[in-house]
């Protein structure tokens, strides 16, 4: 067990230095750049750009963007210890990642392996007593304890551990954009929230119109054929 887990670990570390390269730069992950645009980074994972979801379109444009192992090709065909990564988009650039790790392809290491390996390439870490939220949706109560963190003025990365199949994952965030799209999230929840009284007249007016479209249509085709 002690020998699998020592070989898993040297993967691990081998898969992070040849796909971050240099040590200590923090504003990227593996082949991945803050504010990548959407176009870019989709064409990096062989996926399409018209695949992003639009969460929010106003005050700015918020999109996520799901990268799985199993339905896509690999960005790196090499490396198989992603099972997923979220990417996330402010105005079409990329301000954040949410890395989940394969647990079958990691399976034994500890918090402190993931620890030592992360840290080969971002610096020694820290530990603060805070969480962190996983979904890319505020009304979704989906927050995780910090087990390690690496940053600096710019860029921050935190590893987490799901209880959902208990997989770590890693959160990468550009701290200028993350606070700013929070901001804006905010306000699109705000003006959604304020107009959907408004909404709900207009969508229940339709309804009507169409119902009456319909039987309209309806009745220009049955007035003629009727016989009393």
């Amino acid at each position: 067990m002690i020998r699998s887990r020592t070989l898993v670990t040297s993967l691990l570390f081998g898969a992070l230095f040849s796909s971050l390269g240099t040590a200590q730069d923090l504003s990227k992950y593996r082949d991945f750049q803050f504010g990548m645009r959407l176009e870019s980074v989709a064409k990096q994972i062989h996926m399409n750009a018209s695949a992003a979801k639009t969460t929010h379109q106003r005050p700015a444009v918020i999109q996520t963007l799901q990268w799985d192992q199993l339905s896509y090709s690999a960005p790196a065909a090499e490396d198989r210890s992603l099972r997923s990564i979220r990417f996330d988009f402010y105005n079409g650039e990329l301000f954040k990642m949410v890395v989940t790790y394969d647990p079958v392809r990691i399976e034994g290491l500890t918090t402190e392996d993931m620890v030592d390996a992360i840290s080969a390439i971002y610096g020694p870490a820290t530990k603060p007593e805070r969480t962190i939220a996983i979904s890319a949706f505020s009304a979704y109560q989906d927050s995780q304890k910090v087990l390690a963190c690496w940053e600096d003025a710019q860029y921050s990365y935190s590893l987490f551990r799901s209880p959902y199949g208990n997989a770590f994952g890693l959160i990468a965030i550009s701290k200028q954009f993350d606070l700013v799209a929070a901001d804006a999230s905010r306000e699109a929840e705000r003006l959604d929230k304020q107009e959907a009284p408004a909404k709900e007249v207009a969508r229940q007016m339709k309804q009507e119109e169409d119902k009456r479209v319909a039987q309209e249509k309806a009745r220009l085709v049955s007035k003629p054929k009727f016989r009393p």
